[in-house]
């Protein structure tokens, strides 16, 4: 099973669950990098695990390569002192540890197959990972400005706002008659001998000012003229 594969079990487990709780989606954002940093440094401690065995088994090839060399030369030897049995001997041996040097050169390629598909996986998860870190915000601040409208929707519909605005209405009605009850008395009574008195100041005044103003604009026409 891929990491991949693995990731999605775990976080679609853990999402379910979530979901069944009906926690919010901040956490849930949370726990999807949460859970692939964590699958990160595993897939990368597993990685460090097979450079090692790569390490070991190219020491160990270049060790039987070595020995088998070393046995050449003693065959080599050997036959040209007349020992034709020891130098068969020692080839045998150079075939053997040759054979073991083969077998672990396909053990290596394997290992090798096996890092490079682990540097694309790191490679591709450490993607997602910055990607879903430069989403968590905008996603965030979506789940906020959701939840802030749902609180909004919920006042505007709650019975308590609407009697508060019905009691507000009352209260302005109940002003309007206060106002009008003022407004009332005054209708039908004799203005007294001081408020006609003002009045009649207060029409002079305006007829005065308005007699300048006339002079004015006269004596500007005839300036001109």
């Amino acid at each position: 099973m891929s990491i991949f594969s693995r990731l999605t079990d775990i976080v679609q487990s853990n999402l379910n669950a979530m979901l069944d709780r009906a926690e919010d989606p901040e956490k849930m954002i949370r726990l999807i990098i949460q859970e692939m940093e964590d699958t990160l440094v595993e897939v990368r401690s597993s990685t460090v695990k097979i450079i090692a065995e790569k390490k070991e088994i190219e020491r160990r090839v270049a060790d039987l390569r070595r020995e088998s060399e070393n046995w050449d030369r003693k065959a080599e030897i050997a036959l040209t002192c007349d020992r034709e049995d020891l130098a068969k001997g020692a080839l045998i041996e150079r075939s053997r540890l040759a054979d073991q040097a083969d077998q672990l050169e396909v053990q290596h390629k394997a290992v090798e197959e096996a890092l490079t598909k682990a540097n694309d996986d790191i490679g591709r998860l450490q993607a997602k990972l910055t990607d879903a870190k430069n989403r968590e915000k905008a996603l965030v601040a979506r789940q906020k400005s959701a939840a802030n409208r749902v609180k909004v929707r919920n006042t505007l519909n709650d019975e308590r706002i609407n009697e508060a605005l019905s009691r507000f209405e009352q209260v302005e009605k109940n002003l309007d008659e206060l106002e009008g009850r003022v407004e009332s008395y005054d209708l039908g009574r004799k203005k007294s001998l001081s408020e006609e008195i003002a009045e009649l100041e207060a029409n002079h005044k305006v007829e005065e000012d308005l007699a300048a103003l006339r002079a004015r604009i006269a004596a500007r026409k005839a300036g001109g003229s």
